[in-house]
């Protein structure tokens, strides 16, 4: 047999063994489970929750002997209770974008199961409470079972004599998407009460539509090559094959069938918030509706606000929570700028508006890209403005992956275009519409009295990595930032190919760009990552340290929400009658006929020491403590951050169809300077022009602390000219182009935001 024949026999031979090898991995044959995760650590010695209790208490004496007189009502109210953090928003690999995201080629570094959230809550952020919320969208009969149990064991594992060491709460993410903004509702944590099975939903409710289409129906499997490019890490890429799988073989339960009534093994969705109150209802359930990442355009349709859910049959009522702040960014603050004009008669978006102060429309910066290629190539000057005007329309048209329309972009093309230039760590590509402050300003009049929002403000970590309160430390950006991407130049033309730079808008239309299954890959992923943080936390004033009080303190809206910082915050209407002041705290909602008289105390977080407490380090493994707290753990000195001042803000609710919301948000309302105190910050103001107005009114704070380094605390790090334009950027990539070591320091004034007080002006 000669040589060249006996190198085509095995050349086929490989061939075919390739073959028989893409096949087996296309029946999943090497693929298995992955399933909850194993809780490793023990209880938390009660001498280390008790100690948490002692510093808070010394904090309070400590301010009220050097700021407050003997009759001040806070001696005695506050230490009645007691403050406890915790984070309601936590993903883990059960979620189908967070197992996407943990895969080795977008520099993920394996599964995040629900049993390193809890020992992470435990050890190595140290907070008093949190709930699991994957998305609904990607769970299974199975999945659901697993979380149930594993929340469960870890509830179990925290209790003792003494009390739990961590409360564990059970909830999903109903994680809406719509092609418009007429359709679009955004997303809701539902999280439930008590663990029992007659508690919880028989299933998660998902959304309906375009999410339940790209994470199910249409959700097309890895490729059976991937495995193949990254052999190394092949397993996980076999796993999550079978983990697409598991979802798509899940039938859908029948839209007609009340909740309470369909079989366990379907997955159950729901159009609008309206038909989730309804399903949920339909059980008897006590929850919260939670809606977050309001203003986050990545996926947010352009013009989308909240006033279609304030419709009475839209259950207004039912979301009692806001979730102010997370690791996708700020959603407090309005502005009036759009990033794009309003719908037509036909519910269409019709054009692009021109820059403002502190706002570059990315539609805009879109044309002068195009524009600049086109003179650069030797065009008319009359052609290249042709080309400019189409492609504003064509980015209007296509919406959230408007990018696209420019070929052979990069980051750096697009300076800080659709971003909120002046806003307090900005979700990307702002929509103002969808703040809270929007939220707050409007009120609907289809009933007799007016509808209206009336939110406590939590924070949260949105944490897509099994990480529930990262923000305790600013470090290691690619895990409790959550930013990924493409590992390698390959992986990213893999993904998303690199088209040659053209001096031509690309065509698309919107509905070509929202029925792709690669959906989720075309959208603007590379200069999100600029904007990822570490997320915010939840706190509460609770007069129990169980179930019970969290859960009381979060109906009372006595609930407050922090960028990360463990910020003591408590803020009051006080009402002196017959010598006998009466205190309404944050959340209060109260009729009041006379001059507001508000006090607001403040203490700074902790200033953090370097590595991990002892019990951290005896209770998790060497291996876990460094897999899940990178040996970076809640380490309190005995040093506080001061609290710099005091911002107000006062928003003034709608009490006539279309009043210029523009006017009715005063932020500041007053900005309050404090003395820079250790011991915190106490002030005290009133509002006399409250009772001039006439009106219903809502009043909140931010308590202010000393600048910090932060994880892209300057997003996208913008160069500015003598006019203040930004001429260049150094985005933090989440792609290869970054160094994963490159945390992105900047100096940020983290914050606390209050729940507010509603004051109802009565006749």
């Amino acid at each position: 047999m000669g040589l060249f024949k006996k190198i085509s026999i095995f050349a086929l031979i490989l061939v075919a063994l390739l073959g028989i090898y893409l096949f087996l991995v296309y029946l999943n044959v090497f693929s298995k489970h992955r399933g909850p995760g194993k809780i490793t650590g023990e209880k938390v010695p009660k001498e280390v929750i008790q100690k948490r209790v002692d510093l808070q208490k010394g904090a309070i004496k400590k301010m009220a002997e050097s700021l407050l007189s003997e009759k001040d009502h806070f001696k005695k109210e506050s230490l009645d209770k007691m403050i406890l953090f915790g984070d309601f928003h936590v993903h883990t690999t059960y979620s189908a974008d967070a197992y996407f995201m943990a895969l080795p080629m977008l520099r993920g570094v394996g599964v995040h199961p629900i049993g390193e959230a809890c020992d992470f809550a435990r050890y190595c952020s140290q907070i008093d409470f949190w709930s699991i919320s994957d998305h609904a969208e990607s769970s299974t009969p199975k999945k659901w079972k697993d979380t149930i149990e594993s929340i469960r064991q870890c509830e179990a594992r925290a209790k003792g004599k003494s009390g739990p060491d961590l409360i564990s709460f059970l909830g999903f993410e109903w994680s809406q998407v719509g092609g418009f903004p007429s359709d679009h509702y955004g997303h809701k944590n539902v999280i439930f009460k008590g663990l029992d099975d007659d508690e919880i939903s028989l299933r998660p409710i998902g959304a309906a539509g375009r999410a339940s289409a790209a994470l199910r129906q249409d959700a097309s499997p890895l490729p059976v090559t991937v495995p193949l490019l990254d052999f190394k890490h092949r397993q996980v890429y076999y796993d999550f094959r079978l983990f697409q799988q598991e979802i798509v073989q899940v039938p859908d339960c029948d839209p007609k069938v009340s909740s309470s009534k369909l079989p366990k093994n379907c997955y159950e969705s729901a159009w609008t918030p309206k038909d989730l109150v309804e399903r949920l209802d339909n059980q008897k359930l006590d929850y919260f509706l939670i809606p977050h990442g309001t203003t986050w355009g990545l996926y947010t349709p352009q013009t989308s606000s909240l006033d279609k859910q304030l419709k009475p049959e839209m259950r207004p009522e039912k979301q009692e929570i806001f979730e102010i702040y997370s690791g996708h960014g700020n959603s407090e603050e309005y502005r009036s700028w759009s990033s794009a004009y309003w719908k037509d008669e036909k519910n269409r978006i019709v054009g692009c508006p021109k820059p403002s102060p502190n706002y570059m429309p990315a539609c805009w910066q879109a044309g002068l890209i195009i524009k600049k290629r086109c003179l650069k190539n030797g065009n008319s000057e009359k052609e290249c403005q042709k080309r400019e005007a189409y492609a504003r329309d064509q980015y209007v048209h296509i919406g959230v992956a408007g990018h696209m329309v420019v070929r052979g972009d990069n980051a750096e093309d697009w300076l800080n275009a659709g971003q909120c230039q002046d806003c307090f760590l900005p979700a990307f590509n702002y929509r103002p519409r969808s703040s809270a402050q929007y939220g707050l300003a409007i009120s609907n009049f289809e009933k007799k009295e007016p509808t209206r929002f009336k939110w406590g403000f939590i924070g949260a970590s949105d944490n897509h990595r099994a990480r529930p309160g990262t923000g305790y430390k600013e470090h290691a950006r690619y895990l409790n930032a959550e930013v990924f991407g493409a590992r390698s130049k390959m992986w990213r033309n893999i993904l998303r190919p690199k088209e040659e730079k053209s001096d031509h808008a690309k065509s698309y239309s919107r509905e070509e760009v929202l029925n792709d299954p690669r959906y989720q890959i075309l959208l603007d992923w590379d200069k999100q990552a600029s904007f990822w943080t570490t997320g915010g936390l939840a706190a509460v004033h609770a007069t129990k340290r169980d179930r019970e009080g969290i859960w009381d303190a979060f109906k009372k809206r006595e609930i407050y929400g922090t960028s990360g910082p463990r910020i003591l915050l408590w803020f009051d209407l006080l009402e002196n009658e017959n010598s006998k002041p009466k205190v309404y705290p944050m959340g209060s909602e109260v009729n009041f006929k006379k001059v507001p008289t508000f006090k607001v105390k403040a203490i700074g977080a902790f200033k953090q020491n370097p590595g991990c407490p002892d019990h951290s380090v005896k209770g998790l493994s060497a291996e876990r403590l460094k897999r899940l707290c990178l040996n970076e753990c809640y380490n309190p000195s005995d040093e506080r951050h001061k609290i710099t001042r005091i911002e107000v803000v006062k928003i003034r609710p709608q009490i006539k169809k279309g009043e210029n919301v523009s006017k009715l948000i005063e932020d500041p309302f007053k900005t309050i300077p404090c003395e820079g105190k250790e011991e915190g910050c106490v002030v005290e103001f009133k509002d006399p022009d409250y009772l001039k107005g006439g009106r219903d009114s809502i009043y909140y704070v931010r308590a202010i602390q000393e600048k910090t380094l932060t994880v892209n605390g300057k997003n996208l790090r913008c160069e500015y000219d003598k006019k203040g334009n930004c001429i260049r950027t150094r985005p933090c990539h989440g792609i290869y182009l970054s160094e994963k070591t490159d945390d992105c320091l900047a100096p940020v004034e983290h914050r606390a935001w209050s729940s507010p007080i509603y004051i109802n002006y009565k006749n």
